[in-house]
């Protein structure tokens, strides 16, 4: 009979001299069996942490990293005040204009200005709108046509030269490239004059094909599609379209557009802007006043105050109106731009 003695941690030797496994089982051959450690990362045996990275790191670690990748508390405030003092700038002049639009003409200069005075915001609205036959709002109408078409046309002509210059190689490519390059260098001042001349040869003066052609063309959008195609169209995705059958024209509408929409939205709001609030191109080419957009019919009323002082107040409220198709479209267009700066940032 063998003498059975416990030893620490419950294992149990015999009399040839070998281990028992724990729990007092004796392995065959009077040799115990190791127990071999957990192979896991973390190389502790039994430790369920080290399946988690950086499960090893104390709460304390962990809660400095976190804090060294948030910047300087002084840069954070140096950042909200710049970017405050940048709000203000850009917002008191539409605060005044709200202000301003809800007072009579002769309130516009005998009471504070950034304060409301007796306001009746919808009697002299309406009062603009209604002015002269509704002038003003032909106008707005001239505008929205203007800036409209001729953004939604700049924006496909736009898109269809920067993805051909992106995606396709033909002898001439980068000199084309280059002189649209420098096409965004010059002025649409310095253009005018000679597009006038242009357009008086082939019979397009005062007509709205004077203001829209000269609208369509945006040297500075193909440069951004080119740009945008480059890194935003896979050129695998391409190849595996033309694969499957699909012919340029159908690639460039079904994928290349919708890959590069964000380049697109920011293309058109650009030109949108461009368009409504150019006044020289339609000063030039334009001589009736029912051709007229909003800034060249807003400076003709101002021109006639001296005489008609009630046109002080009509300006400024016509101006009033003339900033909110902007903002309502900066409002709907926003979320695209939010889509294409999140793109490409998580790898699949």
């Amino acid at each position: 009979m063998s003498e059975r003695n416990d030893l620490p941690g419950g294992v149990v030797a015999d009399e040839s001299g070998g281990q028992a496994a724990p729990g007092g089982e004796a392995a065959p051959g009077g040799e115990a069996e190791a127990v071999p450690p957990d192979d896991r990362p973390g190389g502790r045996p039994g430790d369920q942490s080290g399946d988690r990275p950086g499960a090893g790191r104390s709460p304390g670690r962990a809660a400095k990293g976190r804090e060294g990748l948030a910047p300087p508390l002084r840069h954070r405030i140096i950042t909200s005040s710049l970017l405050t003092v940048a709000a203000l700038y850009f917002l008191t002049p539409v605060y005044w204009l709200v202000v301003c639009s809800t007072k009579s003409s002769s309130d516009l200069f005998g009471t504070f200005g950034f304060w409301f005075h007796d306001p009746h915001p919808l009697d002299y609205l309406h009062q603009v709108l209604t002015y002269d036959d509704g002038i003003y709002v032909r106008w707005f109408a001239n505008s929205l046509m203007y800036a409209g078409v001729g953004a939604l046309a700049a924006t496909l002509l736009s898109a269809a030269a920067g993805y051909a210059l992106a995606k396709y190689r033909f002898p001439g490519r980068e000199g084309v490239f280059n002189v649209i390059l420098a096409g965004v260098l010059i002025p649409g001042t310095a253009l005018a004059l000679p597009l006038y001349l242009l357009f008086s040869e082939i019979g397009l003066a005062n007509t709205y094909w004077a203001v829209l052609i000269p609208s369509v063309v945006s040297p500075f959008g193909v440069y951004l599609c080119r740009i945008y195609a480059t890194a935003a169209v896979p050129d695998s995705l391409l190849e595996a379209a033309r694969i499957d059958g699909a012919g340029e024209a159908r690639i460039f509408s079904t994928l290349g557009l919708r890959l590069m929409t964000p380049a697109l939205v920011t293309v058109f709001l650009f030109q949108f802007v461009h368009i409504w609030n150019n006044f020289f191109l339609p000063l030039v080419m334009l001589s009736d006043s029912d051709l007229y957009p909003i800034q060249l019919g807003l400076t003709s009323w101002q021109g006639y105050a001296d005489r008609q002082p009630e046109l002080y107040q009509y300006t400024v409220g016509g101006a009033f109106l003339s900033v909110l198709p902007l903002m309502v479209l900066m409002g709907v267009l926003q979320r695209y731009w939010r889509t294409g700066l999140t793109e490409g940032s998580v790898k699949a």
